[in-house]
């Protein structure tokens, strides 16, 4: 797309195609063979272990000798696109069993502050459900 060699300058050939000119000058980094050893391994042992993120990857690697933290593991599975594999909590699923309660707040005017408070906290997790039952 941009020709180096042409006589319109590079920073007018950016702006006919609407590019950043920085964009036009960027030479990607090429990763080191260090890198390149760490990603291998990284992506064997998630093969192996589909389920561990950076930290336990991290451990792993300490064992057998690198030297690495857990936010550089972090790093090279998102540039190989890599992520641990459990099941995620799904909070905007409903339950069948739960009732559903009506919004009491719809269709009431709010005319002035403090009018009404609302608050919704069915997104908290709990240890445990518990019922008070008040007599």
């Amino acid at each position: 797309m941009i020709d180096r060699t042409h006589d319109l300058p590079v920073a007018r050939q950016c702006q006919i195609l609407l590019l950043a000119r920085s964009s036009a000058y960027y030479r990607p980094q090429e990763i080191s063979e260090e890198e390149l050893v760490l990603m291998r391994r990284i992506d064997a042992l998630h093969l192996e272990h589909p389920f561990c993120g950076s930290r336990m990857l991290r451990d792993m690697l300490r064992r057998e000798g690198h030297d690495i933290g857990r936010k550089h593991v972090g790093t090279l599975m998102k540039k190989m696109g890599i992520e641990a594999l459990y099941k995620k909590s799904n909070t905007s699923r409903r339950h069948p069993a739960h009732p559903v309660y009506p919004y009491l707040l719809r269709g009431l005017p709010v005319v002035q502050p403090n009018h009404v408070w609302a608050a919704d906290i069915t997104y908290i997790p709990m240890k445990r459900a518990s019922c008070i039952c008040l007599q």
